[in-house]
Protein backbone atom coordinates (compact mmCIF):
# COMPACT_ATOMS: atom_id res chain seq x y z
CA UNK A 1 0.00 0.00 0.00
CA UNK A 2 1.63 3.53 -1.04
CA UNK A 3 -1.25 5.97 0.67
CA UNK A 4 -3.90 6.16 3.00
CA UNK A 5 -7.46 4.52 2.79
CA UNK A 6 -9.53 7.75 2.59
CA UNK A 7 -12.06 7.47 -0.25
CA UNK A 8 -14.26 5.47 -1.34
CA UNK A 9 -14.48 4.70 -5.28
CA UNK A 10 -16.92 2.98 -7.84
CA UNK A 11 -15.25 1.76 -10.78
CA UNK A 12 -17.89 0.78 -13.67
CA UNK A 13 -16.42 -1.47 -15.97
CA UNK A 14 -14.22 -4.55 -15.71
CA UNK A 15 -12.27 -4.57 -18.82
CA UNK A 16 -8.53 -3.42 -19.43
CA UNK A 17 -9.30 0.14 -17.93
CA UNK A 18 -11.39 -0.07 -15.29
CA UNK A 19 -9.87 -3.26 -13.54
CA UNK A 20 -6.55 -1.24 -13.99
CA UNK A 21 -7.56 1.36 -12.24
CA UNK A 22 -9.49 -0.12 -9.86
CA UNK A 23 -6.83 -2.26 -8.85
CA UNK A 24 -4.19 0.41 -8.71
CA UNK A 25 -6.71 3.00 -6.70
CA UNK A 26 -6.95 0.28 -4.12
CA UNK A 27 -2.78 -0.31 -4.30
CA UNK A 28 -3.14 3.40 -3.50
CA UNK A 29 -4.68 2.54 -0.34
CA UNK A 30 -8.61 3.73 -1.80
CA UNK A 31 -11.90 1.29 -1.07
CA UNK A 32 -12.66 0.30 -4.40
CA UNK A 33 -15.69 -1.38 -6.01
CA UNK A 34 -15.81 -2.08 -9.60
CA UNK A 35 -18.83 -2.89 -11.42
CA UNK A 36 -19.74 -5.00 -14.44
CA UNK A 37 -22.94 -6.01 -16.52
CA UNK A 38 -20.77 -9.15 -17.05
CA UNK A 39 -21.66 -12.12 -14.67
CA UNK A 40 -19.02 -14.23 -16.30
CA UNK A 41 -16.39 -11.53 -15.70
CA UNK A 42 -17.63 -10.85 -11.85
CA UNK A 43 -17.81 -14.52 -11.08
CA UNK A 44 -14.41 -14.95 -12.26
CA UNK A 45 -12.94 -12.17 -10.61
CA UNK A 46 -14.71 -13.10 -7.40
CA UNK A 47 -13.12 -16.40 -7.55
CA UNK A 48 -9.73 -14.69 -7.76
CA UNK A 49 -9.13 -15.25 -11.22
CA UNK A 50 -8.97 -12.41 -13.62
CA UNK A 51 -10.14 -12.52 -17.26
CA UNK A 52 -7.40 -10.72 -19.44
CA UNK A 53 -3.49 -11.03 -19.39
CA UNK A 54 -2.17 -8.18 -17.64
CA UNK A 55 1.57 -8.67 -16.39
CA UNK A 56 1.06 -7.55 -13.09
CA UNK A 57 -2.45 -7.21 -12.52
CA UNK A 58 -3.50 -10.20 -10.84
CA UNK A 59 -1.06 -9.93 -7.76
CA UNK A 60 -2.19 -6.78 -7.14
CA UNK A 61 -5.33 -7.54 -7.14
CA UNK A 62 -4.77 -10.14 -5.13
CA UNK A 63 -2.74 -7.89 -2.15
CA UNK A 64 -5.83 -5.75 -2.23
CA UNK A 65 -8.10 -7.73 -2.22
CA UNK A 66 -9.49 -6.22 1.22
CA UNK A 67 -9.79 -2.73 -0.41
CA UNK A 68 -11.21 -4.25 -3.57
CA UNK A 69 -14.25 -5.78 -4.28
CA UNK A 70 -16.39 -6.82 -7.29
CA UNK A 71 -20.30 -6.93 -8.04
CA UNK A 72 -22.79 -7.03 -10.67
CA UNK A 73 -25.21 -4.89 -8.11
CA UNK A 74 -25.11 -1.18 -8.61
CA UNK A 75 -26.51 -0.28 -5.36
CA UNK A 76 -23.20 -2.26 -3.77
CA UNK A 77 -21.12 -0.48 -6.21
CA UNK A 78 -22.77 3.45 -5.59
CA UNK A 79 -22.43 2.97 -1.69
CA UNK A 80 -21.03 5.27 0.12
CA UNK A 81 -18.79 6.22 -3.07
CA UNK A 82 -17.54 9.50 -3.23
CA UNK A 83 -16.43 8.98 -6.73
CA UNK A 84 -17.70 7.01 -9.93
CA UNK A 85 -15.15 6.16 -12.16
CA UNK A 86 -16.84 5.37 -15.76
CA UNK A 87 -14.07 2.95 -17.84
CA UNK A 88 -16.49 1.33 -20.74
CA UNK A 89 -15.66 0.71 -23.85
CA UNK A 90 -16.24 3.01 -26.66
CA UNK A 91 -16.05 0.88 -29.99
CA UNK A 92 -16.40 2.54 -33.55
CA UNK A 93 -20.17 2.81 -34.74
CA UNK A 94 -21.19 2.56 -38.14
CA UNK A 95 -20.74 5.50 -38.46
CA UNK A 96 -17.22 5.82 -37.69
CA UNK A 97 -17.92 7.96 -34.04
CA UNK A 98 -17.14 6.63 -30.56
CA UNK A 99 -20.38 4.21 -29.75
CA UNK A 100 -21.14 6.26 -26.29
CA UNK A 101 -24.11 3.82 -25.55
CA UNK A 102 -22.16 2.14 -22.18
CA UNK A 103 -21.08 5.70 -21.21
CA UNK A 104 -24.71 6.95 -21.04
CA UNK A 105 -26.06 4.03 -19.15
CA UNK A 106 -23.69 4.55 -16.31
CA UNK A 107 -24.65 8.12 -16.37
CA UNK A 108 -28.02 7.10 -16.23
CA UNK A 109 -27.29 4.81 -13.44
CA UNK A 110 -26.02 7.58 -11.62
CA UNK A 111 -29.50 9.20 -10.94
CA UNK A 112 -30.42 9.59 -6.90
CA UNK A 113 -26.54 9.24 -6.36
CA UNK A 114 -26.79 12.04 -4.29
CA UNK A 115 -23.79 11.38 -2.08
CA UNK A 116 -21.13 11.24 -5.05
CA UNK A 117 -18.60 14.04 -5.07
CA UNK A 118 -17.04 13.71 -8.52
CA UNK A 119 -17.57 11.53 -11.69
CA UNK A 120 -14.30 10.75 -13.85
CA UNK A 121 -14.09 9.08 -17.63
CA UNK A 122 -11.50 7.48 -18.02
CA UNK A 123 -13.37 6.26 -21.17
CA UNK A 124 -11.89 7.48 -24.72
CA UNK A 125 -14.46 10.00 -25.66
CA UNK A 126 -15.13 12.54 -28.80
CA UNK A 127 -14.54 16.31 -27.63
CA UNK A 128 -17.79 17.78 -26.59
CA UNK A 129 -18.97 14.73 -24.09
CA UNK A 130 -18.20 16.35 -21.24
CA UNK A 131 -20.43 19.22 -21.54
CA UNK A 132 -23.26 16.53 -22.42
CA UNK A 133 -22.49 14.26 -19.27
CA UNK A 134 -22.20 17.59 -17.23
CA UNK A 135 -25.89 18.37 -18.46
CA UNK A 136 -27.34 14.85 -17.51
CA UNK A 137 -25.91 15.04 -14.29
CA UNK A 138 -27.61 18.56 -14.01
CA UNK A 139 -31.13 17.61 -15.08
CA UNK A 140 -30.34 14.07 -13.01
CA UNK A 141 -30.10 16.57 -9.80
CA UNK A 142 -26.66 16.18 -9.39
CA UNK A 143 -25.42 19.97 -10.17
CA UNK A 144 -23.43 19.37 -7.06
CA UNK A 145 -21.60 16.53 -7.97
CA UNK A 146 -18.15 17.46 -10.00
CA UNK A 147 -17.01 16.36 -13.43
CA UNK A 148 -13.88 15.43 -14.43
CA UNK A 149 -12.24 14.04 -17.71
CA UNK A 150 -9.08 11.86 -16.18
CA UNK A 151 -8.08 10.09 -19.46
CA UNK A 152 -6.18 6.90 -19.33
CA UNK A 153 -2.33 6.62 -21.10
CA UNK A 154 -1.73 2.96 -20.57
CA UNK A 155 -0.45 0.35 -22.83
CA UNK A 156 -1.42 -3.64 -22.68
CA UNK A 157 1.48 -4.91 -21.17
CA UNK A 158 2.74 -2.51 -19.22
CA UNK A 159 -0.51 -0.65 -17.76
CA UNK A 160 -0.02 -1.41 -14.21
CA UNK A 161 3.19 0.60 -14.37
CA UNK A 162 1.95 3.20 -16.76
CA UNK A 163 -0.26 3.83 -14.30
CA UNK A 164 1.57 3.71 -11.05
CA UNK A 165 4.59 5.27 -13.11
CA UNK A 166 2.67 7.44 -15.64
CA UNK A 167 4.51 10.65 -18.23
CA UNK A 168 1.29 12.82 -16.63
CA UNK A 169 -1.77 12.42 -14.74
CA UNK A 170 -4.35 14.84 -16.87
CA UNK A 171 -7.48 16.24 -15.19
CA UNK A 172 -9.30 18.13 -16.75
CA UNK A 173 -12.31 19.37 -14.46
CA UNK A 174 -15.36 21.09 -14.19
CA UNK A 175 -14.36 22.77 -11.10
CA UNK A 176 -11.08 23.59 -8.74
CA UNK A 177 -12.77 21.57 -6.14
CA UNK A 178 -12.69 18.12 -8.50
CA UNK A 179 -9.60 18.96 -9.86
CA UNK A 180 -7.98 18.52 -6.74
CA UNK A 181 -10.38 15.73 -5.67
CA UNK A 182 -9.00 13.58 -8.80
CA UNK A 183 -5.45 14.54 -8.30
CA UNK A 184 -5.65 13.39 -4.58
CA UNK A 185 -7.23 10.42 -5.84
CA UNK A 186 -3.66 10.04 -7.60
CA UNK A 187 -1.18 10.68 -4.40
CA UNK A 188 1.68 8.09 -4.52
CA UNK A 189 1.85 8.01 -7.91
CA UNK A 190 5.05 8.92 -9.11
CA UNK A 191 4.22 11.46 -12.32
CA UNK A 192 3.30 15.02 -12.41
CA UNK A 193 -0.94 16.25 -13.02
CA UNK A 194 -1.57 18.43 -15.57
CA UNK A 195 -4.91 20.22 -14.90
CA UNK A 196 -6.71 21.63 -17.24
CA UNK A 197 -10.24 22.07 -18.99
CA UNK A 198 -12.52 18.89 -20.11
CA UNK A 199 -12.13 19.72 -23.30
CA UNK A 200 -8.97 19.77 -23.67
CA UNK A 201 -7.99 16.66 -21.49
CA UNK A 202 -10.67 14.95 -23.91
CA UNK A 203 -8.44 15.84 -27.20
CA UNK A 204 -4.95 15.20 -25.05
CA UNK A 205 -5.94 11.44 -25.41
CA UNK A 206 -6.92 11.45 -28.70
CA UNK A 207 -4.43 13.76 -30.24
CA UNK A 208 -1.38 11.71 -27.86
CA UNK A 209 -2.74 8.23 -29.60
CA UNK A 210 -2.88 10.02 -33.38
CA UNK A 211 0.98 11.37 -33.02
CA UNK A 212 2.04 8.15 -32.07
CA UNK A 213 -0.15 5.83 -34.77
CA UNK A 214 1.65 8.87 -37.21
CA UNK A 215 5.19 7.83 -36.13
CA UNK A 216 4.86 4.55 -37.41
CA UNK A 217 2.83 4.85 -40.50
CA UNK A 218 5.62 7.78 -41.46
CA UNK A 219 8.60 4.86 -40.50
CA UNK A 220 6.63 2.23 -42.39
CA UNK A 221 6.80 4.40 -45.74
CA UNK A 222 10.28 5.63 -44.95
CA UNK A 223 10.82 1.47 -44.65
CA UNK A 224 8.99 0.74 -48.09
CA UNK A 225 10.82 3.53 -49.66
CA UNK A 226 14.10 2.14 -47.83
CA UNK A 227 13.37 -1.00 -50.11
CA UNK A 228 12.95 0.71 -53.58
CA UNK A 229 15.78 2.17 -53.07
CA UNK A 230 18.45 -0.16 -50.96
CA UNK A 231 18.54 1.93 -48.16
CA UNK A 232 18.29 0.03 -44.34
CA UNK A 233 15.46 1.23 -42.54
CA UNK A 234 17.11 -0.46 -39.20
CA UNK A 235 19.89 2.08 -39.93
CA UNK A 236 17.68 5.23 -40.15
CA UNK A 237 15.22 4.64 -37.81
CA UNK A 238 18.29 4.01 -35.84
CA UNK A 239 20.07 7.60 -36.44
CA UNK A 240 17.28 9.37 -36.73
CA UNK A 241 15.96 8.51 -33.14
CA UNK A 242 19.17 10.07 -31.90
CA UNK A 243 17.61 13.38 -32.49
CA UNK A 244 16.44 14.49 -28.85
CA UNK A 245 13.63 16.58 -30.80
CA UNK A 246 12.46 13.07 -32.47
CA UNK A 247 13.25 10.19 -29.86
CA UNK A 248 13.36 6.39 -30.39
CA UNK A 249 10.05 5.54 -29.43
CA UNK A 250 7.88 3.93 -32.09
CA UNK A 251 10.02 4.39 -34.93
CA UNK A 252 10.03 0.96 -35.62
CA UNK A 253 8.75 -0.70 -38.90
CA UNK A 254 6.51 -3.53 -39.07
CA UNK A 255 3.23 -4.52 -40.97
CA UNK A 256 1.36 -1.62 -39.25
CA UNK A 257 -0.55 -0.93 -35.49
CA UNK A 258 -3.43 -2.32 -34.29
CA UNK A 259 -5.02 -2.97 -30.71
CA UNK A 260 -7.85 -1.54 -28.82
CA UNK A 261 -6.65 1.93 -29.14
CA UNK A 262 -4.89 3.47 -32.44
CA UNK A 263 -6.81 2.23 -34.54
CA UNK A 264 -10.57 3.39 -32.91
CA UNK A 265 -9.42 6.45 -31.92
CA UNK A 266 -7.48 7.72 -34.83
CA UNK A 267 -10.58 7.11 -36.34
CA UNK A 268 -12.77 8.83 -33.98
CA UNK A 269 -10.22 11.86 -34.33
CA UNK A 270 -11.17 11.83 -37.63
CA UNK A 271 -14.84 11.45 -37.55
CA UNK A 272 -15.03 14.18 -35.12
CA UNK A 273 -13.18 16.45 -37.44
CA UNK A 274 -14.95 15.36 -40.30
CA UNK A 275 -18.12 16.14 -38.12
CA UNK A 276 -17.07 19.77 -37.40
CA UNK A 277 -16.76 20.31 -41.07
CA UNK A 278 -12.71 19.68 -41.44
CA UNK A 279 -10.99 16.76 -42.96
CA UNK A 280 -7.87 15.97 -41.54
CA UNK A 281 -5.59 15.36 -44.44
CA UNK A 282 -2.34 14.04 -42.61
CA UNK A 283 -4.38 11.07 -40.33
CA UNK A 284 -6.16 9.98 -43.06
CA UNK A 285 -2.82 9.25 -44.56
CA UNK A 286 -1.64 7.81 -41.51
CA UNK A 287 -4.70 5.44 -41.71
CA UNK A 288 -4.37 4.76 -45.41
CA UNK A 289 -0.69 3.57 -44.83
CA UNK A 290 -1.90 1.38 -42.28
CA UNK A 291 -3.97 -0.44 -43.76
CA UNK A 292 -2.18 -0.85 -46.55
CA UNK A 293 0.97 -1.99 -44.69
CA UNK A 294 -0.62 -5.42 -44.00
CA UNK A 295 -1.49 -5.90 -47.86
CA UNK A 296 1.59 -5.30 -48.80
CA UNK A 297 2.63 -8.31 -46.36
CA UNK A 298 0.36 -10.54 -48.27
CA UNK A 299 1.99 -9.00 -51.88
CA UNK A 300 5.46 -9.98 -50.74
CA UNK A 301 4.42 -13.63 -50.36
CA UNK A 302 2.26 -13.74 -53.71
CA UNK A 303 5.79 -12.05 -55.41
CA UNK A 304 7.68 -15.13 -53.76
CA UNK A 305 5.38 -17.89 -54.21
CA UNK A 306 3.38 -16.90 -57.31
CA UNK A 307 -0.26 -17.93 -56.76
CA UNK A 308 -1.49 -18.30 -53.13
CA UNK A 309 -4.02 -20.81 -54.17
CA UNK A 310 -3.41 -23.99 -52.01
CA UNK A 311 -0.34 -22.78 -50.19
CA UNK A 312 0.03 -23.09 -46.94
CA UNK A 313 1.07 -20.24 -44.68
CA UNK A 314 1.63 -19.98 -40.90
CA UNK A 315 1.01 -16.77 -38.97
CA UNK A 316 3.70 -16.54 -36.04
CA UNK A 317 1.53 -14.86 -33.44
CA UNK A 318 -1.88 -13.23 -33.73
CA UNK A 319 -2.23 -10.73 -30.47
CA UNK A 320 -1.39 -7.30 -31.80
CA UNK A 321 1.18 -6.78 -29.84
CA UNK A 322 3.07 -9.22 -27.42
CA UNK A 323 2.82 -9.26 -23.89
CA UNK A 324 -1.27 -9.31 -24.28
CA UNK A 325 -3.97 -11.89 -25.17
CA UNK A 326 -5.76 -8.93 -27.22
CA UNK A 327 -7.06 -9.64 -30.61
CA UNK A 328 -8.95 -6.44 -30.94
CA UNK A 329 -8.04 -4.84 -34.45
CA UNK A 330 -4.98 -7.19 -34.58
CA UNK A 331 -3.15 -7.31 -37.86
CA UNK A 332 -3.23 -10.94 -38.29
CA UNK A 333 -6.86 -11.53 -38.92
CA UNK A 334 -6.64 -9.04 -41.90
CA UNK A 335 -3.58 -11.69 -43.27
CA UNK A 336 -5.81 -14.36 -42.50
CA UNK A 337 -8.85 -12.92 -44.71
CA UNK A 338 -6.92 -12.05 -47.55
CA UNK A 339 -4.59 -15.28 -47.41
CA UNK A 340 -7.72 -17.46 -47.21
CA UNK A 341 -9.39 -14.92 -49.29
CA UNK A 342 -6.49 -15.85 -52.12
CA UNK A 343 -6.86 -19.81 -51.31
CA UNK A 344 -4.56 -20.53 -48.98
CA UNK A 345 -4.44 -22.54 -45.95
CA UNK A 346 -3.82 -20.50 -43.15
CA UNK A 347 -2.23 -22.27 -39.93
CA UNK A 348 -1.50 -20.41 -36.65
CA UNK A 349 0.28 -20.26 -33.68
CA UNK A 350 0.28 -17.61 -30.34
CA UNK A 351 1.29 -18.36 -26.75
CA UNK A 352 -1.87 -16.30 -25.16
CA UNK A 353 -4.16 -15.70 -28.29
CA UNK A 354 -7.93 -16.60 -28.11
CA UNK A 355 -8.95 -15.31 -31.15
CA UNK A 356 -13.31 -15.45 -31.69
CA UNK A 357 -15.27 -18.33 -33.08
CA UNK A 358 -15.87 -16.23 -36.10
CA UNK A 359 -14.07 -16.06 -39.46
CA UNK A 360 -11.63 -16.08 -40.62
CA UNK A 361 -10.42 -17.78 -37.09
CA UNK A 362 -13.11 -20.78 -37.82
CA UNK A 363 -11.40 -21.26 -41.31
CA UNK A 364 -7.82 -21.48 -39.72
CA UNK A 365 -5.98 -24.02 -37.53
CA UNK A 366 -4.43 -23.58 -34.47
CA UNK A 367 -0.74 -24.95 -33.43
CA UNK A 368 1.17 -25.52 -30.36
CA UNK A 369 4.49 -24.05 -31.47
CA UNK A 370 5.98 -22.05 -33.94
CA UNK A 371 7.92 -25.74 -34.92
CA UNK A 372 4.49 -27.31 -35.62
CA UNK A 373 2.68 -24.30 -37.66
CA UNK A 374 5.42 -23.85 -40.03
CA UNK A 375 5.78 -27.97 -40.67
CA UNK A 376 4.87 -28.70 -44.20
CA UNK A 377 4.10 -24.63 -44.62
CA UNK A 378 5.45 -22.89 -48.10
CA UNK A 379 5.59 -19.56 -45.85
CA UNK A 380 5.50 -17.85 -42.79
CA UNK A 381 4.94 -14.35 -41.35
CA UNK A 382 5.94 -13.15 -38.26
CA UNK A 383 3.20 -10.97 -37.08
CA UNK A 384 3.62 -10.55 -33.57
CA UNK A 385 7.09 -10.30 -31.78
CA UNK A 386 6.85 -12.99 -29.56
CA UNK A 387 10.41 -13.34 -27.59
CA UNK A 388 10.20 -17.39 -28.38
CA UNK A 389 10.29 -16.83 -32.07
CA UNK A 390 14.24 -16.36 -31.19
CA UNK A 391 14.92 -19.52 -29.29
CA UNK A 392 13.37 -21.48 -32.68
CA UNK A 393 15.98 -23.65 -34.68
CA UNK A 394 14.98 -21.99 -38.17
CA UNK A 395 18.25 -24.53 -39.84
CA UNK A 396 15.65 -27.54 -38.44
CA UNK A 397 12.45 -25.67 -38.88
CA UNK A 398 13.21 -24.81 -42.73
CA UNK A 399 13.76 -28.71 -43.40
CA UNK A 400 10.38 -29.61 -42.52
CA UNK A 401 9.05 -26.73 -44.82
CA UNK A 402 7.56 -27.04 -48.88
CA UNK A 403 9.33 -23.96 -49.37
CA UNK A 404 11.19 -22.06 -46.44
CA UNK A 405 9.46 -18.89 -47.49
CA UNK A 406 9.14 -16.05 -44.98
CA UNK A 407 8.05 -12.54 -44.26
CA UNK A 408 9.26 -10.93 -41.23
CA UNK A 409 6.77 -8.69 -40.54
CA UNK A 410 8.51 -7.02 -37.06
CA UNK A 411 12.17 -7.29 -38.89
CA UNK A 412 13.00 -9.56 -35.34
CA UNK A 413 15.25 -12.13 -36.77
CA UNK A 414 18.86 -11.56 -38.40
CA UNK A 415 18.52 -11.60 -42.21
CA UNK A 416 21.44 -13.14 -42.51
CA UNK A 417 21.17 -16.08 -39.84
CA UNK A 418 17.91 -16.62 -41.27
CA UNK A 419 19.75 -16.92 -45.03
CA UNK A 420 21.86 -19.13 -43.81
CA UNK A 421 19.75 -20.97 -41.89
CA UNK A 422 17.97 -21.79 -45.72
CA UNK A 423 15.36 -19.60 -45.97
CA UNK A 424 14.46 -17.12 -48.20
CA UNK A 425 13.89 -14.28 -45.88
CA UNK A 426 12.27 -10.72 -46.47
CA UNK A 427 11.76 -8.16 -44.25
CA UNK A 428 10.63 -5.11 -43.98
CA UNK A 429 12.68 -2.02 -45.22
CA UNK A 430 15.77 -3.76 -45.18
CA UNK A 431 18.02 -4.93 -48.20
Amino acid sequence: MVGKPNRQVAVFGAGYIGLVTGACLAELGHRVVVRDISADKISLLKAGDVPIYEPGLGDMIARNKERLTFTLDLREALDGAEVAYVCVDTPPSASGDADLSKVWSVVRSLEGASHLKAVAVKSTVPVGTGTRVRAALDAAGLAHVGYAANPEFTAEGTAVNDFMHPDRIVVGASDEATARLIAELHEGVDGPVVVMDVRSAEMVKLASNALLATKISFINEIATLCEKTGADVEDVAGAVGLDHRLGRHFLRPGIGWGGSCFPKDSEALRQLANNTGYHLQLLSAVIEVNNLQKRRAVQKLKDALGDLAGARVALLGLTFKPGTDDMREAPSAVLAARLLAEGAEVRCWDPMARPAETEPWTSTSRHASPEAAVEGADAAIVVTEWPQLREVDWAQTAAVMRRPVMFDGRNMLDPAEMRAAGWTYMSVGRP
